[in-house]
């Protein structure tokens, strides 16, 4: 029986990969599965609960999350490669399946390449030319031995960065197959879940970290705060990753709400299931989180998309960009309510796909061959050799 060890390090690649884990649960799949990074964290509700009550005999690591400075991050994956290679030298898997670009995603995966275990990637080939998760998704690409992509633009460029397209597969996004499978709440039964009122209208926002901007993230995440003082609406925070600045934009979002008069509320962590019924239901999705170019097109509610963070990505023509200053966001919130847009919204598509692609991937990852897989040839495109 092949041995899949997945590897998991935040609430949103989770709740992306749940369903493809339990495919892979209910195939002739052994299926370990390792929580790490903010999973284990209490400043971003300790999700690795979440993950054990779907998987209970999850193995944790805990990277001791106690700070997010550049060295802090540094620190942290150096802890990680550690505690991965020893995971790994105890679970032996034939296969490691890892999504995105965390630096404890890079962590896991070194590992693997140095015990020479293959990697199987999701989400590979895309990019985010404001956050340093760009380098470390092309460098995981680069370490990969199966490749699972959520465009064919992105399977493009994974192939452009040598590898083999014989590996590379274009599945769709992870986000969209997890809308198809996943009953969404009613509003009513939202706001019983939330313990806040949502009011006439509401907008769920998240700003992560930008950290390749020299703009810090308070100067940033200062201009959307004056965008929202005149929103007349209610707001829903979800917190920020664990990247370097992360908890400076926490602090600011609790100061927010805490002055806010009850018109906002913040999360550490909605769960899937509350977060896409919150934007089913939502005048828009504001921020810099890819979960408004990959999820919210598929539920038709308009995407503002603030700043340099998400640049590269493919977006739908229901997503705004803007800059991060509060008349140019201001300016977006406008543009939703113009009948040209609300149009262009009803038509919308989204280019990461629709539909369940959890099957495909299972079969891939049960029956591609794995001898010699280790060995990788560099695949040139215009006939060098």
């Amino acid at each position: 029986m092949r041995r899949i060890c997945a590897v998991t390090g935040g609430r949103a690649d989770y709740y992306l990969m749940r369903n493809l884990l339990k495919g892979i649960e209910a195939a002739e799949l052994e299926l370990s599965v390792i929580a790490t990074g903010s999973h284990l964290s209490p400043a971003h509700g300790m999700t690795v609960d979440a993950v054990a009550e779907d998987f209970p005999d999850v193995h944790r690591i805990d990277l001791q999350l106690d700070g997010d400075t550049p060295s802090d991050v540094t620190k942290t994956t150096g802890r990680a490669m550690i505690a991965f290679a020893d995971a790994l030298e105890t679970i032996r898997p034939d296969i490691l399946l890892v999504l995105g670009d965390r630096y404890e995603i890079f962590a896991a995966v070194t590992a693997a390449l140095i015990a020479g275990i293959p990697v199987a990637h999701l989400h590979g080939g895309e990019t985010t030319e404001g956050a340093a998760d760009e380098a470390f998704r092309h460098s995981i690409t680069k370490m990969s031995h199966l490749h699972f992509t959520a465009a064919e633009d992105y399977r493009r460029r994974v192939i452009q960065l040598g590898e083999d397209p014989a590996r590379v597969f274009n599945v769709g996004g992870m986000g969209a197959a997890a809308i198809s499978r996943m009953k969404l709440m009613e509003r009513e039964e939202l706001e019983k879940s939330l313990g806040f009122g949502l009011g006439d209208k509401y907008i769920v926002v998240t700003f992560h970290p930008v950290t390749l901007d020299s703009t810090p993230e308070e100067e940033q995440l200062g201009q959307l705060l004056r965008a929202l003082d005149r929103f007349d609406g209610k707001i829903i925070f979800t917190g920020a990753n664990a990247d370097a600045g992360g908890t400076v934009i926490n602090r600011m979002l609790a100061e927010y709400v805490a002055n806010s008069g009850g018109r906002a509320a913040a999360f550490d962590s909605l769960g899937m299931q509350r977060y896409l019924s919150a934007v089913r239901h939502a005048y828009a999705v504001v921020g810099n989180s890819s979960s408004g170019l990959a999820e919210a097109p598929s539920l038709k509610t308009p995407t503002i998309n603030i700043g340099c963070r998400q640049a590269g990505r493919l977006r739908a023509q229901s997503v705004i960009d803007c800059e991060p200053a509060a008349e140019s966001i201001l300016a977006a919130f406008k543009k939703i309510d113009t009948p040209e847009f609300q149009k262009i919204l009803t038509e919308t598509v989204n280019p990461y796909g629709e539909g369940d692609n959890t099957a495909k991937i299972v079969e891939i990852l049960a029956n591609f061959p794995l001898k010699d897989i280790i060995i990788k040839k560099f695949h040139d495109i215009g006939g060098l050799k």
